[in-house]
């Protein structure tokens, strides 16, 4: 169980260090709009990605 919950940490280290390596201006500047958004906007989206993070367990397994 240790090892799935590792890999699955790693890869995601994997994917979100992709941008700022390939495109670190773009992502630079999509943190900088990022910081400009509400409390409840921001609050949403991270539901949301739970949310799709969540379907996305159920739906493998």
């Amino acid at each position: 169980m240790l090892d799935y919950l590792l890999t699955a940490l790693g890869l995601m280290l994997v994917v979100e260090g992709l941008m700022p390596f390939l495109f670190p201006a773009a992502w630079r500047a999509g943190l900088s709009k990022l910081s400009q958004i509400q409390d409840g906007q921001a609050r949403f989206v991270g539901l949301s990605l739970m949310l799709g993070g969540l379907l996305m367990i159920y739906w493998i397994k």
